[in-house]
């Protein structure tokens, strides 16, 4: 059974000498390609859980990327994404798996700029189709990515990893105004029969399993010569992929200023589940991306408690809200 804790500890770069070190090797592994760095480098990125630096050189900006040890699978994966999948994937120079360390080539401007600007919601009509056939591939490479450390949040343990969850009273309850009341606490606790029958439900259609991104949004997508590269798997893990969709249509919800529901999103819905249909019909598949939708809660959830168990308590202040927040909004969902 996966265990909801990773070691605590400070994160690495908080050491001193760190901040050294990951320069010395940045330096290291772009003079061995023949890359000198032009400028100083720069921490543009810190959080508890990953922090990046960005070194300006004569042929655009590199980027490294440390990972705490909660999500040190991330640099693994992106290696092997990047042999498997070069077309999408962002250009490695460097990686120390051992260290969660990644050095990076500048992915180009992010798709939030992009979409804003030119309001074309062509841009993910092409890319959701593309992303799914990303996973239709990657659904036979589970026990490949297994192997990576990715975690297992499939839907045959997702009722455990709730129940754990829920266990967890100072995560779920801290003291906090925005924390999940006594009864909202015990609405949950009844609810774990049905995330088993619902986790079931999904279960029972045809399509497979696969890599979630975990925060498949337009922050994380660049576009450079009409190519777009998706960034920061650090959320990724083995789930059911319409659990994709509840960040990705929050995300276009919000750039394009649609409503959830408009003609618009059903027809980015439909360019999503297109691809599937080789595995049900679409009547079906808009049925178990409803019910995917009604769990996604739950799996975010546990993303970010994946990431904040992992830390120091000092560190946690600023994202207390996120675990409670997401199950209020599982609960807001009715049943």
């Amino acid at each position: 059974m996966n265990s909801l804790h990773s070691p605590i500890a400070l994160p690495p770069w908080t050491q001193p000498g760190w901040l050294e070190e990951a320069s010395a090797w940045i330096l290291t592994e772009l003079e061995g390609q023949g890359i000198r760095v032009s400028g100083p480098i720069e921490q543009p990125h810190v959080r508890p859980w990953s922090t990046v630096l960005r070194a300006p050189t004569r042929v655009g900006d590199v980027y490294f990327k440390a990972a705490a040890p909660a999500l040190v699978h991330e640099p693994a994966l992106i290696e092997a994404l990047a042999h498997w999948r070069p077309d999408c994937m962002p250009q490695l120079l460097a990686v120390d798996v051992a260290r969660g360390w990644m050095l990076m080539a500048d992915g180009g401007t992010r798709l939030r700029e992009v979409i804003r600007a030119d309001r074309d919601i062509g841009h993910w009509e092409k890319l959701l189709p593309f992303y799914a056939g990303l996973q239709i591939e990657l659904a036979g490479r589970l026990p490949e990515l297994a192997a990576l450390g990715v975690p297992d949040r499939r839907l045959a343990v997702l009722p455990a990893l709730y129940e754990q969850l829920l266990a967890d009273a100072e995560m779920v309850r801290p003291p906090i105004a925005e924390a999940v009341t006594a009864e909202e606490y015990q609405r949950l606790r009844d609810l774990s029969p049905q995330v088993v029958a619902w986790s079931q439900e999904l279960a029972g259609y045809q399509v497979p399993e696969s890599l979630n991104h975990g925060d498949f949004h337009d922050g994380n997508i660049f576009v450079r010569d009409g190519r777009y590269t998706f960034f920061d798997w650090g959320d990724s893990s083995l789930a059911h992929p319409f659990f994709t969709l509840r960040t990705t249509f929050v995300s276009i919800e919000n750039s394009l200023g649609l409503l959830e529901g408009s003609p618009e999103t059903e027809r980015l819905l439909d360019a999503y589940l297109e691809p599937w249909t080789r595995y049900e019909p679409r009547r079906k598949l808009q049925a178990a991306s409803q019910l995917a939708r009604r769990l996604a809660p739950i799996l975010s959830a546990l993303g970010w408690h994946r990431a904040l168990s992992s830390v120091e308590k000092s560190l946690r202040q600023p994202y207390l809200a996120a675990v409670p927040g997401l199950m209020q909004e599982f609960l807001a969902m009715g049943t």
